[in-house]
């Protein structure tokens, strides 16, 4: 009988680079339809991506992302997630993502006729940036 393997190899890759490339545990992907779980020997399938929180698992620390579209594919030795935008923690903004919130929220507020499906699409992105920039090690 096949053992399964131990480590997967995760690649995350935005239109403008390669983000990381490495061998991990599990990864957690943000997809359109909710958070999917991955771990080595995953049966291969493609999703889209929506706004959230990508984090994996290597060598007992949790690393994560903030991202936001884009397509992930599963093989069952790596995962390939092409992502039109990924922020580290350390790369977010917090006052900048404070204010988009406080904007969205307002704008959802408000009794003007507004594009409710953007601001509530600005407001999780936002609020992602934040929870994310809060995991700062």
């Amino acid at each position: 009988m096949a053992t399964l393997p131990t480590s997967i190899r995760l690649e995350i890759v935005t239109p403008e680079r390669l983000l990381l490339s490495e061998e991990v545990q599990e990864v957690t992907i943000p997809g359109s339809e909710g958070y999917l779980g991955v771990l080595p020997g995953h049966l291969p399938l493609l999703t889209t991506l929506g706004v959230g929180v990508l984090s994996y698992h290597q060598a007992g620390k949790k690393h994560s992302f903030a991202v936001s579209g884009g397509f992930a594919e599963v093989l069952g030795d790596r995962v390939i997630v092409l992502a039109e935008t990924v922020e580290r923690p350390e790369e977010i903004d917090v006052q900048r993502a404070q204010e988009a919130k406080q904007k969205a929220e307002q704008l959802l507020h408000s009794k003007e006729q507004i594009d409710v499906e953007a601001a509530m699409a600005s407001l999780l992105k936002a609020t992602t940036r934040i929870q994310v920039a809060e995991m700062r090690s």
